[in-house]
């Protein structure tokens, strides 16, 4: 009997907090969520729906399987086609689309669909039990994420360092969030004056980097949560900031995110990784926008490992002049705008990675049905 009562509760604080929103906006403001659960969250709950006029909410690249180059999918896509190699990455990650090309099928599924030995992990340490149960095949892990993550496949690699394993490599696509930020702050027609911060990736790693760029650009940053309360509440913390001036970090995740993050995790990360600069779908080169493995790993790099596999410039499905993925993950567009969505483009059927991860904005507003 309780739940109805919490769930009518929940819903009445949400509808306080948009008055309260309503009530301190007194002139446009566009703000940006950067991470993909809060897109969904959005999306799902009508939170978006509920802002001021005046107040605009844009999506930014919160989902680190959309951002991942086209030209890392290809070089998956060709070490899986070896017969010696066993490529596993996590579950999304086999649906994206690579470059535009009449080389084969183009994503991993398709290579696994052609014979290719491709398969499915939910963690990185099962990598290490696949080089361990098949020391005659080399097993080459497609490692993705934020800062959330890395930590995890940082284990991996200290794991199968101490284990001596010579089967076991990385093709490493780690990126960061707050160089991300900074790019499109920089940007010549960037329009966000204020970001809704991803609690989880400040869970890990504090919030130090982020009050740094808060002072360098004047934004505010409130690092938020993913339940309806969390975001109205991040919502109205950034807002008040806005009108009053202010450009700092607000920590509206007291619960879970402390200012040092978690030491253990960020130790190790930086025991394995050192920050890169890395190309994102959507965004080219960013400074620093990536976690790549340090002097005494590299020898775990596919890259290292393997000779002729594709790189060069992102490519991506948006070059066909349908599907506009890297505007979408800009902030630029939204997934209405593009002419092929939940049409030519679904979940079934995708084009762009937007739609592939449960965590990108088209795939949100296609589950939810949003179209307008």
């Amino acid at each position: 009997m309780s739940a109805p009562l919490v769930a009518t509760a929940e819903v009445a604080a949400v509808r306080e907090l948009a008055a309260e929103l309503a009530a301190i906006t007194t002139r446009p403001w566009t703000l940006m969520e950067v991470c993909g659960g809060q897109t969904h969250a959005f999306v799902r709950w009508g939170l978006d729906q509920l802002l001021p006029p005046g107040l605009r909410l844009i999506h930014g690249p919160g989902c680190p399987v959309c951002v991942t180059p086209a030209a890392t999918i290809d070089a998956a896509r060709a070490l899986a086609r070896r017969p010696e190699v066993i490529l596993c990455s996590y579950g999304d990650m086999l649906r994206v689309p690579g470059s535009a090309a009449d080389d084969g099928p183009g994503d991993l599924l398709g290579v696994r669909a052609e014979g290719g030995d491709v398969r499915l992990l939910t963690s990185p340490l099962e990598a290490l039990a696949l080089a361990r149960r098949h020391p005659e095949r080399q097993v080459v892990f497609l490692a993705v994420g934020f800062e959330t993550t890395a930590p995890a496949t940082a284990l991996l690699v200290r794991q199968a360092m101490a284990a001596g394993l010579a089967n076991l490599s990385l093709l490493a696509a780690h990126v960061r969030v707050p160089p991300a930020m900074a790019a499109i702050l920089t940007a010549e027609d960037n329009q966000v004056q204020g970001f809704l911060a991803a609690g989880h990736v400040c869970a890990v790693m504090g919030t130090t980097e982020l009050e740094q760029l808060a002072d360098r650009h004047r934004v505010p940053v409130v690092v938020s949560g993913f339940e309806p309360l969390d975001l109205m509440r991040g919502l109205v913390a950034c807002v008040r900031q806005l009108e009053r001036g202010e450009a700092r970090v607000a920590n509206a995740y007291g619960r879970v995110v402390r200012q040092q993050g978690n030491p253990a995790a960020r130790a190790l990360l930086d025991s394995v990784f050192e920050p890169v600069d890395r190309p994102w779908r959507g965004f080219g080169v960013i400074p620093g926008g990536g976690l790549g493995l340090s002097a005494p790993f590299r020898d775990l790099e596919a890259g290292a490992r393997f000779s002729n596999l594709p790189g060069g410039p992102e490519a991506g499905v948006e070059a066909q002049g349908v599907c506009i993925s890297g505007a979408i993950l800009q902030g630029r567009a939204r997934p209405m705008d593009c002419p092929a969505f939940g049409t030519a483009c679904t979940p079934e059927h995708p084009l762009g990675a937007p739609m592939v991860s449960s965590e990108g904005a088209c795939a949100a507003y296609h589950r939810y049905g949003r179209r307008g």
